[in-house]
């Protein structure tokens, strides 16, 4: 490998998570860290770290400049972005790589490209990808209302530049679409610096799945497969899982050819994600968009692939080629990703704020964490709220979704306000066990169930100890009929959804 030296234009999780991967490969790494981030895990792991500025992060990690005169400083001849801050910022991007360093990402022109939500469906209905029945074009209220009339409510507005939930807007009737367009070009223009809006379809009961990409530089590109992300607050994800409950083989391989077709669509180089909505009763699907970087949910794939997403994004930056065909990746077992959140449920999810106190993460077969936090930091409100990842392995769903039943039993994070509760209701509550469960099903199902608190309740680490001592396994009874051991979820019935 022709990369010596990578720095890590990131914080938190993701920042630890590459430190970590170019260890492996022999490299050394730079860490960046803001005022507020001095002491953090990723800023003490890195053989090398930068302060980049004051806390806020247009002020230290949103800071082009900032960024590469570290990787001056330290004679790195690479950097990886990461996901969010500037991965998906073509500026930076072509920055990196005019001065003479390696970008650990696609072409800034594929991010530029994707990026515009508007010249990206362009491109995927030229490659022949589906895409959502939708409007681009003038975008004041009357052309899109319109379009809007035409298309049939209810109707999706979205920002042209963004993503992320950001600047999107479901609209159900004529009379609400002026002032629900006015809101998301104020949130548009604010996330993105682009008030520009276009028009989709909205389907009620939509599943959002995404396939991973990974390509090359010599001309190959391989999908590795789907991930379910369609529980959501807020068109945020929560919780993924692979592979996807609702697929079959035919739409996972239509799927698939599509994914590779968008990304080849683009001259893609390195990994991506190609995200679909698909509207379970039809079983049609359409493109999103595209993440032109590492996505948060990645450790997933990893698990059923057995494959360092991560390193090969850096092989191939260094211009290594990838080593398998299409046929020879073949995932095993099911992964669910929890993602911990330092922010209260009760109360519209609203982000929370303090010092961790006590930090315990779960071990275990089966059982992964990517964690950006320790005992003692402070959570502050500069940054995204994600504490931590908890990801398990199992050979099924139903092991997957117990394994990670009791990997949240033993989770804490005392100081701070999260979703831990939540997430344990989402994976008892049968829909999810169905795995019927859409983009919208957290605040149609659970919506009024979230006035749990931040810890997990008693009752549950009670049941999950009588769990542990009490197998489930079946014995023959008086009359050859199977019983089981005591139930402990049966005591749970006004805790959780039966």
């Amino acid at each position: 490998m022709n990369l010596r030296k990578v720095l890590v234009a990131n914080r938190g999780e993701i920042a630890r998570r590459i430190i970590r991967a170019a260890r492996e490969l022999g490299l050394t790494t730079v860490a960046v860290y803001s005022e507020a981030d001095a002491t953090a895990p990723h800023a003490l792991e890195a053989d090398e770290a930068v302060p980049i500025g004051p806390a806020p992060a247009p002020a230290s990690y949103l800071r082009i400049e900032a960024l590469l005169e570290a990787a001056r400083r330290t004679a790195a001849d690479a950097v990886h972005p990461g996901y969010g801050f500037l991965a998906e910022n073509p500026a930076f991007a072509r920055a990196v790589t005019e001065a003479g360093l390696t970008f650990v990402g696609p072409p800034a022109e594929a991010i530029a490209l994707m990026g515009d939500k508007a010249a990206a469906r362009q491109r995927m209905q030229a490659a022949g990808v589906p895409v959502v029945p939708g409007y681009q074009g003038p975008d004041d209220d009357q052309s899109l209302l319109q379009a809007a009339r035409h298309i049939g409510f209810p109707v999706l507005l979205k920002a042209a530049a963004g993503g992320g939930g950001k600047g999107m807007r479901v609209v159900h009737r004529p009379e609400d679409l002026p002032e629900a367009a006015a809101a998301a070009r104020r949130e548009a223009q604010h996330a993105f610096g682009d008030a520009r809006l276009l028009l989709e379809k909205f389907i009620p009961a939509a599943r959002h799945v995404e396939f991973q990409i990974l390509a090359d530089a010599h001309g190959h590109t391989l999908h590795l497969f789907e991930r379910e992300c369609s529980v959501q607050r807020r068109h945020q994800k929560i919780i993924e899982e692979t592979p996807s409950p609702l697929l079959d083989p035919d739409l996972r391989a239509r799927m698939a050819q599509a994914a590779v077709a968008a990304a080849q669509a683009v001259g893609y180089v390195n990994a991506g994600t190609v995200e679909f909505i698909v509207d379970p009763e039809s079983r049609a699907f359409y493109f999103l968009e595209m993440n032109t970087r590492l996505q948060v949910e990645h450790p997933i794939t990893e698990m059923v692939l057995g494959i360092d997403l991560v390193q090969w994004q850096l092989r191939v930056a260094a211009g290594q080629a990838l080593p398998w065909q299409q046929a020879e990746l073949q995932p095993r077992g099911h992964a669910i990703e929890a993602r911990i959140y330092a922010e209260d449920p009760a109360h519209g999810f609203l982000p929370s704020t303090g010092r961790l106190l006590q930090v315990v993460e779960p071990t275990g077969p089966g059982v992964r964490v990517d964690s950006g936090v320790r005992a003692g930091q402070d959570i502050t409100p500069h940054y995204d709220p994600l504490l931590a990842k908890i990801i398990v392995h199992a050979e099924t769903r139903p092991a997957a979704i117990a394994r990670l039943q009791i990997a949240l039993a033993g989770t804490v994070y005392h100081g701070v306000t999260t979703n831990v509760a939540f997430l344990q209701q989402v994976l008892a509550h049968p829909d999810f066990r169905r795995g019927v469960y859409h983009t919208r099903w957290v605040e149609e199902a659970l919506g009024p169930a979230v006035a749990l608190g931040d810890e997990v309740p008693l009752p549950v680490l009670a049941a999950l100890a009588l769990a542990e001592q009490f197998p489930q396994t079946p014995a023959a009874g008086a009359q050859g009929e199977p019983t089981r051991g005591p139930d402990p979820w049966r005591t749970l019935q006004g805790v959780f959804p039966a």
